[in-house]
């Protein structure tokens, strides 16, 4: 029987876990369980290689014992006292440092999901049929040889509770729609795509045929676009890349388990230092509604918030689970997730942006005498504060105005240095919800992140 399918089940299975949570030798223990159902469909030209649902659920339990942890997971509730039993042995057997689990009060809540059209009501028929419109759209373009259509939906539901005396059931509900469209002339091969979601909100990627069209119609014109000659430029960045760049490149490094765990970053990640100029405010909210990446309660049961890490170009804040918090003498922020059961809550980003400053995007082309503006993402790396990343398309800057259409570019350097070199910032915020994180094996996390238009000066592109 579905673990949400009755008041009468509701009631005995939160009776089941708060009892198997008491008489435990340990300095802390959580219990999570979850129940999902999820829809998943992948076309590759004209061919659909993946249609289904499934549906799962699980749980796990952590136990604390002097600074080491114990990891149980498993799919039944049956003989749950034991299961918490065993991850208390795994503990003692572990040997960690010991460390202060920051204190939390405990929190008692039930959260529920509003979406304007449910995706876990949409009929899988439905789904197909308008996933078949927009791939036969992109196929049928000129010039476009093949195209990637990717949809997946989750409906999951999830409860966490600790022996501190919280007790939190969670609404998590999720959905992504990746759509690719491939052209290919004289051996010329380029590739065009569009990422989108929501909280489980189907109607958020109804209606797309023109960007279809679009889609197509940009990888059809990028194999006669020119390829830049690489140097040094003032670059645009739109929303998307700038979101992606926020995310990526500054992010990861925000988050407190890679910096204490790291030297070098403890040296470079110092709160107080200054990395940009005044009009940078990078920020981390999980508490914006209706985003992919926010919630009420992390997976440790600690409220959202609304974090800054650079606040008027100083470093002022970064992203912690009760861990990490306590191990750096911070305060917890509310970013311990786990992708699922199978896995224990680590620091991750929730909504990662660039707030908005005060320039136009016509005030920042009009200062640019030769310059490139780069759109969207194609794809990147990250190694410490180097970065690596291809946008999804560009154009020449010419004497302060859009001139041709150019190949893709890829756009490198430190972090640190092009954060000081950002010296416009516009007042067109978007967030982007297309995409996931990844990280520690877990792929693909709900996130999502924005920025307006950035003005970047001596940024490195590659080129001819």
């Amino acid at each position: 029987m579905p673990l949400f399918s009755s008041k009468a089940t509701i009631i005995a299975v939160r009776n089941q876990i708060v009892d198997a949570l008491k008489g435990h030798d340990a300095d802390y223990v959580e219990i999570h369980f979850e129940e999902s159902q999820a829809t998943h469909l992948a076309y590759r030209g004209q061919r659909l290689e993946e249609i289904g649902r499934t549906y799962n659920s699980g749980g796990n339990v952590r136990a604390l014992v002097k600074g080491s942890w114990g990891f149980v997971s498993f799919n039944r509730l049956d003989g749950l006292k034991d299961k918490v039993a065993l991850a208390v042995v795994e503990a003692r057997l572990a040997s960690g440092e010991e460390f202060k689990f920051l204190p939390a009060e405990p929190v008692m809540d039930t959260v529920t999901a509003t979406a304007k059209r449910d995706s876990a009501s949409v009929p899988l028929a439905e789904k197909k049929q308008l996933l078949d419109e927009y791939n036969d759209i992109m196929l049928s373009s000129p010039r476009i040889q093949s195209s990637n259509v990717t949809y997946r939906d989750a409906s999951r539901k999830a409860i966490f509770a600790n022996s501190e005396g919280s007790y939190i059931e969670q609404a998590k509900p999720d959905l992504a729609l990746r759509l690719t469209a491939i052209a290919r002339e004289n051996g010329e091969i380029q590739q065009v795509g569009l990422s989108l979601g929501s909280q489980g909100d189907f109607s958020a990627i109804e209606g797309l045929q023109e960007q279809a069209r679009e889609v197509a119609r940009r990888a059809a014109a990028l194999l006669t676009a020119p390829q830049t000659k690489g140097g040094e430029y003032t670059i645009i960045l739109d929303p998307i890349l700038a979101g992606v760049f926020a995310h990526e490149a500054f992010g990861h490094l925000s988050e407190a388990d890679f910096v204490y765990q790291n030297e070098q970053m403890r040296k470079i990640m110092v709160l107080g230092r200054r990395f940009g100029g005044k009009q940078l405010n990078i920020v981390d909210d999980g508490t914006i509604s209706n985003l992919r990446g926010s919630y009420k309660y992390d997976d440790e049961g600690t409220p959202s918030s609304k974090n800054y890490l650079i606040r008027e170009g100083v470093l002022v804040g970064r992203l912690h689970s009760r861990e990490t918090a306590g191990r750096m003498g911070e305060k917890a922020t509310g970013n311990a997730r786990a992708l699922n059961y199978l896995f224990p809550p680590i620091v991750r980003m929730s909504n990662t942006f660039i707030e908005p400053g005060h320039s136009s995007f016509e005030e920042m082309l009009s200062e640019i005498k030769d310059g490139i503006y780069v759109k969207d993402w194609y794809g990147g790396t990250t190694s410490l504060e180097m970065f690596t990343f291809s946008a999804g398309e560009a154009y020449m800057i010419r004497n302060g105005k859009l001139a041709e259409l150019l190949r893709p570019v890829v756009l490198s350097g430190n972090v640190f240095v092009t954060l000081k070199n950002i010296d416009a910032i516009g007042s067109d915020l978007r967030m982007n919800q297309g995409g996931g994180c990844g990280k520690g094996g877990q792929f693909p996390l709900p996130v999502s992140n924005g920025s307006p238009h950035i003005r970047i000066c001596r940024c490195v592109v590659g080129g001819r």
